[in-house]
């Protein structure tokens, strides 16, 4: 909703002319101006998308042509007031970056920062830094400090740049997550997100809705167990965090000279890596999630797994067999498998475990971690409970270190070469195969 607001020291606010970083509590940015980061990577403006008449505060790389939008202020609240010369972004007497127009009157955007959260004794700026981000700080503090009043990167939109954070601060329940455009005319929130999902072992997850289409495997130590085979390390370094302060996902740029970001596309429903190729002067897609059938989720039903290229692309793990025969025969394959010699099974009686490599590791809805027990221990700990069907490693660098338990069906098994890491799998013991290790 639109609110009126009456001030009259906003009258007196001087116009931003000149290519600078920041606005001061007495400065506005108009409609046609632009603050430009220090360095001259990003520039912060106007824009109207595509074919639409509204108009919005974005972010965009200063020289790059191929215009990309990578974060918008008020992309839920449009600028309708097609009279340019009405709109102005300033720093209000509370410390609030606001959007108005209507010749000052009409509160179109706020970052509505609470006043206990403000300081008193401080002015304030608001100024793009480096790397992208818009931040309201006190005025007497540098790029280096951190000590943000407010930050765009808390708010990103389709693209999550360099050294934002994907994922949750615990602390405030603050949830960081990616929301693709409505449309390429419209970068209102759509319905395509990518998140973490909060659980004992967190998942980055595309979502469709309320529908999951893509999961990328938990975090083993060096990335995600579902990673495309395609390596990105040539271009960035992952991180992934994960203790009782925040959860996120970020990255780095190997060599500071190449611009990469990762962005939802709205048109085909993907997570894409594109990067700027300046000599050819075009946005190039270096990999992307969904790839193909088996980054779908769960498309083999439990203790399936499933082989791109392979035709078909579900198998049962070693050791088990369709649940339904003829449903499996017709490429149905939601029943999944269940064990050989499922109905003489005696759990704690006869149990073993086989042994799997290079899967993309089952859903962790229902897993439990401790990253202190040994591979050893959380086998004991596995059969300590008849629910639980399989465990791992919870890191698998140097020789391994922790314990990843899963209860439940196994779902979401996917070949990929690139995983080196082992799941063990409950199963009887009397059925014999070389994939099994047994007690």
């Amino acid at each position: 909703m639109l609110l009126i607001i009456s001030n009259l020291s906003l009258f007196f606010f001087s116009q931003l002319s000149t290519a600078i970083d920041t606005i001061t509590q007495f400065q506005s940015l108009d409609d046609g101006n632009t603050l430009v980061s220090n360095d001259g990577t990003f520039e912060l403006g106007f824009f109207t998308p595509g074919s639409s008449t509204n108009r919005y505060v974005g972010i965009w790389y200063k020289n790059i042509s191929n215009r990309r939008i990578v974060w918008l202020a008020n992309r839920d609240d449009p600028i309708k007031d097609n009279n340019s010369n009405s709109t102005m972004l300033i720093i209000s007497n509370d410390g609030n970056l606001e959007l108005l127009t209507n010749n000052n009157q009409t509160l179109v955007w706020s970052t509505n920062i609470t006043t206990q959260s403000l300081s008193t004794t401080n002015s304030h700026v608001a100024q793009l830094l480096d790397n992208g981000n818009f931040v309201i700080k006190a005025n007497n503090s540098d790029q280096q400090s951190n000590n943000f009043l407010w930050q765009g990167f808390d708010f990103p939109c389709d693209t999550l740049l360099p050294e934002m954070k994907l994922g949750w601060d615990l602390k405030t329940g603050l949830n960081r997550q990616l929301t693709s455009w409505k449309n390429l005319d419209d970068p209102s929130s759509g319905d395509f997100t990518w998140g973490i999902v909060l659980r004992s072992n967190p998942e980055i997850v595309l979502k469709k809705g309320s529908v999951e289409i893509h999961r990328s495997g938990p975090w083993n130590g060096v990335g995600f167990s579902g990673a495309p085979a395609v390596s990105v390390a040539q271009i960035v370094e992952t991180n992934f965090v994960n203790n009782s302060n925040e959860v996120y996902y970020t990255y780095s740029l190997v060599n500071k000279s190449v611009v990469s970001i990762t962005y939802l596309n709205q048109t085909l429903d993907k997570r894409q890596r594109i990067t700027w190729i300046p000599e050819d002067n075009v946005w190039r897609v270096y990999e992307e999630v969904p790839r193909d059938d088996c980054d779908a989720y769960n498309p083999c039903g439990p203790y399936g797994k499933c082989i791109p290229n392979e035709s078909p692309i579900c198998q049962c793990l070693e050791g088990f067999e369709p649940k339904s025969p003829q449903n499996w025969d017709t490429f149905n394959w939601t029943q999944g498998c269940v064990r050989k010699g499922e109905e003489t099974w005696n759990c704690g009686v006869n149990d073993g475990f086989g042994t799997f490599s290079s899967l993309k590791l089952p859903e962790t809805t229902h897993a439990w971690v401790d990253a202190n027990m040994t591979l050893e221990n959380c086998k004991n700990k596995c059969l300590e409970n008849c629910s639980c069907m399989g465990y791992s490693n919870l890191d698998v660098r140097g020789d391994g270190s922790g314990c990843s338990i899963w209860f439940g069906d196994l779902i979401g098994l996917k070949q990929v070469s690139s995983v080196q890491q082992d799941l063990y799998v409950r199963m009887d013991a009397s059925t014999v195969g070389k994939c099994f290790i047994f007690l």
